[in-house]
């Protein structure tokens, strides 16, 4: 398992995912879940992904493929296509495609399945951010849903819930997502650092800010203990 968050907000969007991936209390690896693919000044675009690991793999593989493809098209590759909406189209299909054929290789009992996030902005286009789940439709992030999360997600869904707007600074935004990432760390460990995060100010078609966050960084670690102080001291406070 693990979780990943994207915000989209009026000043731009942030992105954190976490590494983790398990196979079993004895077998647990780290491998990265956001993807970005960047020709700066023109587009930009994020991929972060959960569940199983050989259709994320295999999908993001085959997307890089069909760009470096001296033949792709704006219909097969994510780098020439007109639209934002048209890269969720295109990831859509090819991560539908191939969970379909990794599927029909397992047993029913063993079926694969995966979601991704999508998010960036191309020249003369608006920023937006799409979640993908395994059969190829998806949702867009709007200004009454201004984030989408995959993964497990029900720990640090309630923090964004009630902190988050469209009107939220960029540097409220990261601590938000990392709060949110903390709740998760905290009550599920099928989630695990490090973690990456990345920020696109909008506009400026590029990642405007790449963190990975390791396990013991005092900056998280200093947030999370804040966090845990805040939240007591505002139980104690609460009577009934």
């Amino acid at each position: 398992m693990t979780y990943c968050v994207g915000l989209m907000l009026n000043e731009g969007m942030v992105m954190l995912s976490d590494t983790r991936t398990n196979a079993g209390l004895d077998n647990i690896s780290t491998y990265r879940k956001m993807f970005t693919f960047e020709e700066p000044g023109e587009r930009v675009i994020v991929i972060m992904t959960a569940g199983s690991l050989s259709v994320t793999q295999t999908t993001i593989a085959q997307l890089r493929e069909a760009i470096e493809d001296p033949e792709a098209t704006p219909d097969t590759s994510i780098m020439l296509a007109p639209t934002l909406l048209k890269v969720a189209e295109i990831v859509g299909n090819q991560l539908a495609s191939v969970r379909a054929e990794i599927d029909h290789k397992l047993s029913a009992a063993q079926g694969a399945s995966a979601s991704m996030i999508v998010a960036g902005q191309r020249k003369g286009g608006t920023m937006r951010m799409f979640l993908i789940y395994p059969e190829g439709n998806f949702i867009e992030a709007t200004e009454d849903a201004p984030f989408l999360q995959i993964g497990e997600h029900k720990y640090g869904k309630p923090i964004l819930d009630r902190v988050v707007k469209p009107t939220t600074s960029l540097s409220d935004a990261q601590k938000a997502v990392l709060l949110s990432m903390d709740s998760t760390l905290r009550s599920n460990l099928s989630v695990g650092m490090p973690l990456d995060l990345a920020v696109i100010e909008r506009d400026t078609l590029r990642v405007t800010l790449r963190r990975r966050i390791e396990a013991g960084d005092p900056q998280f670690r200093a947030m999370s203990d804040a966090w845990s102080t805040a939240l007591r001291e505002g139980f104690a406070k609460i009577t009934i």
